[in-house]
């Protein structure tokens, strides 16, 4: 930790579930003079209950995180703590995750090859109020479009992804089997797909599930 924090630096929040990455974005960030790590959290429960307790200017954020994700973690985040903003680092490039971060109240997203210089500077401007974007995930965002599946077919085609059945993917969200069917294929056909188990591939392609 650098003295930073002490003379009014800004403030940091590692969430990531990996702790060789954790501990290397802290290495790197700590070298900067006007940046500090003041904590890390290795899912995003961890994230809400430290932004909570230590009320951090920014929280560098993962997106796919055991339990609770980053997005959903972001959310709640920006409400316990509305003054911390929330810079999503993360290795899927995807524009499904973009758009979710940024409706959740992210203010930036970048991936995790950004060079140290350039993460740094990420951190200065989501901090300042500016927004943050991957240029290239910005501008496939706009041809991708909004992600076309509902809650519940999100949720179904998680539960699909891992090769259940719809019997028992209906038992697990107290919903019926036929219900279940009905949500899968509306999301095979949102997506385009010919199968469950392509839609569960392009779904997971682009960020939306």
């Amino acid at each position: 930790m650098t003295a930073a924090g002490e003379a009014g630096g800004i403030r940091l929040l590692i969430a990531d579930d990996q702790a060789l990455v954790r501990g290397a974005l802290g290495a790197l960030l700590d070298l900067e003079p006007d940046l500090t790590v003041i904590g890390m959290a290795s899912d995003g429960a961890e994230a809400l209950r430290l932004a909570e307790e230590l009320r951090p200017d920014v929280c560098l954020m993962d997106i796919q995180m055991p339990g609770m994700d980053g997005v959903e973690a972001t959310r709640r985040i920006r409400e316990a703590s509305p003054e911390t903003r929330v810079l999503v680092v993360t290795t899927f490039a995807r524009p499904g995750y973009l758009r979710s971060a940024l409706d959740a109240g992210a203010s930036g997203f970048i991936v995790k090859d950004t060079p140290a210089e350039q993460l740094a500077e990420a951190v200065r401007r989501v901090h300042s109020g500016l927004r943050v974007l991957d240029p290239v995930l910005a501008a496939d965002s706009l041809f991708d479009g909004a992600n076309p599946l509902s809650d519940r077919e999100r949720q179904v085609l998680r539960l699909a992804a891992d090769g259940r059945s719809a019997a028992a993917i209906a038992a697990e969200v107290f919903l019926s089997a036929g219900t279940v069917r009905n949500h899968l294929s509306a999301a095979i056909g949102k997506t385009g797909a010919g199968n469950r188990a392509q839609a569960v591939r392009i779904a997971l392609d682009k960020g939306w599930i």
